[in-house]
């Protein structure tokens, strides 16, 4: 089960973190830290601002950054834009990447490349793509990666004739992506035999110790064609809505832009902003020079990492020394 669940990786990350910010965490107890860490780790937002090789590290944290890239940028695909007559906004490769370094600021271009190919089938990408169509493609492409490398390499074999007796299956690091090779594709009756690639799949989801998906869903896929090309095939599996639900990071496409949740909560903070500007009669200018201001109770949220709290502690501590200066 621990190790099903990852749960050293959490552990070991865990201790680096109380080890790195010791100082900070002895203020409020060991104790609390684990107990907050391990919220953050079940609600999934222990991902945000955090390095790329422990963003893909385990499952569980991919699916984490699936989720969180979607709550966060849904409006983008739900508002319109000077770009779109469907009201939403379509953005290139290159600005749904900015998007994603907004989370992980290291997450790797090669990455956002490979799921823009998905849907443009081709190169061209300064080609624009609606936010629906770059999720579920990146979405295939990030909680996937080290299937589609052997699946790539697989496709090349029977293309050339070849059948692969022996699984190709990743022993590199699963940080570490290699460049992929993009098939040729362009020719709609090229491809391969969809019974023999399907038997190979099926065999590689056997051996391979990274994530695949549902086989089940794979055969239904591919038995309903007799030949298939390798983009036809990451575009069939980013358009199932089986698999999705099986990967469980996102709803289907249907509610893709509603989160219940999220809008009660942005519709609360705006209350809250609106309240504070609206709140009681306007006073004279030197009323509010002499109103003491009050310092409100910062709460650690686990949105912000630990040494981004030891830089606003700092921050702190200096602009409040500048305002004893002044009042002297």
């Amino acid at each position: 089960f621990a190790a099903q669940r990852h749960v050293l990786t959490y552990m070991e990350d865990a201790v680096s973190q109380l080890l790195e910010n010791r100082e900070d965490i002895s203020q409020y107890g060991i104790a609390r830290f684990f107990t907050e860490y391990f919220n953050s780790v079940r609600q999934g937002t222990h991902i945000l601002f955090r390095e790329f090789s422990f963003v893909q590290a385990t499952p569980h944290n991919r699916a984490s950054f699936l989720r969180t890239f979607w709550r966060c940028f849904r409006t983008v695909g739900k508002n319109g834009g000077k770009y779109s007559s469907m009201c939403c906004y379509l953005l290139t490769a290159q600005e749904y990447h900015c998007l994603l370094q907004l989370l992980c600021p290291d997450f790797p271009m090669e990455l956002t490349q490979k799921a823009a190919r998905i849907v443009l089938m081709d190169d061209a990408m300064d080609c624009l793509m609606s936010f629906s169509d770059f999720l579920f493609a990146f979405q295939i492409q990030f909680y996937y990666s080290e299937f589609l490398e052997s699946v790539a390499a697989i496709y090349q074999d029977l293309l050339a004739g070849k059948n692969p007796n022996t699984v190709i299956v990743p022993t590199s690091s699963s940080g570490q992506h290699r460049q992929r090779q993009p098939p040729n594709d362009c020719n709609p009756l090229e491809g391969v035999e969809a019974s023999l690639f399907y038997q190979c799949l099926e065999s590689l989801c056997d051996r391979s110790k990274y994530s695949c998906p549902p086989s089940a869903l794979v055969k239904e896929m591919l038995s309903s064609v007799q030949r298939m090309t390798f983009y036809g095939f990451l575009m069939a599996l980013a358009k199932d809505q089986g698999i999705n639900r099986a990967l469980g990071a996102l709803p289907d496409k249907g509610d893709l832009f509603l989160d219940p949740a999220m809008d009660q909560e942005l519709e609360k903070l705006v209350a809250q902003v609106s309240g504070l500007s609206v709140s009681g009669p306007a006073s004279s200018s030197a009323d509010t020079a002499n109103t003491p201001i009050r310092n409100s109770p910062r709460i650690n949220s686990p949105w912000k990492s630990l040494h981004h709290r030891r830089k606003m502690d700092a921050e702190s501590e200096g602009s409040n020394e500048e305002t004893d200066s002044s009042e002297n």
